[in-house]
């Protein structure tokens, strides 16, 4: 799984990506908060830890990336007062942490926050080899036959994972919306359409016409291999 941290102090943002690469995270830098929502298309994650920061000027920041995604944010302040706190939370923080903070706390935090959005830890998860396609949650790729590994999106990593532990078995379309998105009900079928046509641009050698993402009209979608 992926995290980004936020912050301008490199000796802090060092430390906070230090404890989350121990707690199974593959961690990027960020800039600002307002860079990462403006690229959040193309460069998704699973949690976003900021690190210090103006609460007022944070709090807007906040507001600007909760426009386009609701996984957890984790704010890590100095000394933050109970105005500071509640304004950072109304405005789209899952929690706000007094910095510095113990490592072993902050991990716990992340995992906790993880859990409840519906993440998995990777290491928790085992590696799927079908033999063509192989799915490694660790650091998100699937790689299919001798072709170079490609990087998933959250999204696109939910859906394969579903199908591949469900091989030959038909997942109706209402299932895959509550299991990746959290949907319950009729939910988007065109969010899922989308999705799949995605997922098939980077497993299926002709994404026209696909040979392992089935789709079943009328049901849902079926991952298949040759010969099973």
């Amino acid at each position: 799984m992926q995290a980004i941290v936020v912050a301008s102090n490199p000796d802090e943002r060092d430390f906070a990506a230090y404890v989350l690469r121990r707690a199974g995270l593959a961690v990027a830098p960020g800039s600002d908060l307002r860079r990462v929502a403006d690229n959040w298309l193309e460069n998704p994650v699973d949690l976003v830890v900021v690190v210090g920061g103006e609460a007022k000027s944070l709090a807007g920041e906040l507001s600007v990336l909760r426009g386009v995604t609701e996984t957890p944010v984790i704010v890590l302040a100095e000394h933050p007062g109970d105005g500071e706190t509640a304004d950072l939370l109304a405005a789209g923080a899952d929690l706000v942490l007094p910095s510095p903070v113990g490592p072993r706390v902050l991990a716990a935090y992340c995992h906790n926050l993880l859990r409840r959005s519906g993440g998995i830890p990777p290491f928790a998860l085992p590696v799927l080899d079908l033999g063509e396609v192989m799915l490694n949650p660790s650091d998100r790729t699937v790689r299919v036959a001798q072709r170079e590994a490609q990087r998933l999106t959250q999204l696109e990593f939910r859906l394969l994972y579903i199908l591949m532990t469900n091989r030959d078995q038909v997942i109706p379309a209402e299932v895959i919306l509550e299991r990746v998105w959290g949907y319950t009900g009729t939910g988007s079928r065109e969010l899922l359409r989308n999705l799949v046509s995605r997922l098939r641009s980077k497993v299926e050698p002709d994404p026209g016409n696909p040979r392992f993402i089935l789709t079943v009209p009328g049901l849902g979608y079926e991952f298949v291999m040759a010969g099973t």
